[in-house]
C-alpha cells in the first residue's frame, strides 16, 4: 500500500507541475514566416495566434490566394516551432520518463 500511496502522491505533484507549465506556455510566443519573411504570424504556445504582420509587396489585391497561402505557411511554421517548444519543455517536466508511443503530453 505504501507503493500506492507515493504513486498517487507523484501524480498529484505531476498534475500541479502541468497546470504550471500549461500557464507557462501562454507566455511563450514563436514567429513563423513565409515569403522570405514578407508574412510573420505569431503565435503563442498554448495555439493561439497573436500577431500577423504582412509587407506592403504581397498585399496584391489582384492574387488574394497567394497571400492566403502564404499565410497558412507562415502559421504552419509558428506551429511547427511552437510543437518543438512544448514537446522539450514536456520532456523537461517529465524528466526523462519515456510515454508510449502516440501519447502526447499536454493532453
Amino acid at each position: 500500500m505504501k507503493n500506492l500511496g507515493n504513486m498517487l502522491k507523484q501524480a498529484q505533484q505531476m498534475q500541479t507541475k502541468m497546470a504550471e507549465m500549461q500557464d507557462r506556455l501562454g507566455d511563450i510566443e514563436l514567429v513563423g514566416q513565409s515569403g522570405a519573411g514578407m508574412v510573420q504570424i505569431t503565435v503563442n504556445a498554448k495555439g493561439e495566434m497573436k500577431r500577423v504582420k504582412l509587407a506592403k509587396e504581397v498585399v496584391d489585391p489582384t492574387d488574394v490566394e497567394v497571400l492566403e497561402d502564404l499565410i497558412v505557411a507562415a502559421f504552419n511554421d509558428a506551429k511547427s516551432r511552437i510543437d518543438g517548444v512544448v514537446a522539450e519543455e514536456t520532456q523537461k517536466l517529465m524528466g526523462g520518463l519515456k510515454l508510449p508511443p502516440g501519447m502526447k503530453l499536454p493532453f
